[in-house]
């Protein structure tokens, strides 16, 4: 059992050393000055605000600009306005991120949840597929809420009661929104096989 946390991190690590698959992304990134009005109306919204460009999914989703505006209000609350705080938001999307293996989300918001007060360990953990060990009580009450809800499409009145202490009804419902709308990102960002930057490795090692 002693062996138990060094054997888990060095088979964190060998995942690590894997390089990203070369694929083709399959939407070509589109040139703001060939893009139609309705596009280009979207595309200069969501570079004005807080991301400070227009990176992830929302590439492939200017193909339907109205669709992509809708998006970009949703994400807008969800990532900057959630009653979860960015410690708690940011490992729900890391989960959803998880579940699909989404290597470009994973390395998008990796890092946020660790700036946000994630413990490392519980990220290493979770990306190995692993029930995290050490997890604060709210983090807990958020996995099992999480997971359930991904892989059973709904949760058991012990897991809701725990998540409903935890957050309140807001925290609950702004949960199953970020867990919703980071499934779909993942949808989108695997079809469109978004690739990591160059020189980035797989963060998530595919599991059976």
């Amino acid at each position: 059992m002693r062996l138990r946390p060094a054997l888990l991190l060095l088979s964190f690590l060998l995942t690590m050393t894997t390089p990203a698959p070369a694929q083709d992304k399959r939407f070509k990134d589109l040139d703001p000055a060939t893009m139609s009005e309705a596009q280009k109306k979207v595309y200069d919204s969501i570079a004005a605000g807080p991301r400070g460009g227009v990176r992830g999914p929302f590439n492939p989703l200017l193909r339907s600009p109205e669709l992509a505006g809708k998006v970009q209000g949703l994400s807008d609350y969800l990532r900057y306005n959630s009653s979860l705080p960015p410690r708690l938001n940011e490992f729900a999307i890391l989960i959803t991120a998880r579940y699909w293996t989404s290597q470009y989300e994973w390395f998008a918001h990796h890092p946020l949840a660790l700036k946000g007060g994630l413990d490392a360990k519980v990220a290493e953990q979770l990306a190995l597929g692993k029930r995290p060990e050490g997890m604060k009580p709210d983090e807990a009450a958020l996995y099992d809420f999480c997971k359930q809800l991904h892989e059973q499409k709904n949760v058991s009145d012990e897991v809701y009661k725990a998540a409903l202490e935890q957050f309140g009804e807001r925290g609950v419902v702004d949960l199953i929104g970020v867990s919703g709308y980071y499934t779909m990102v993942s949808m989108v960002l695997n079809v469109d096989r978004a690739p990591l930057p160059q020189g980035i490795l797989s963060p998530l090692p595919v599991l059976k």
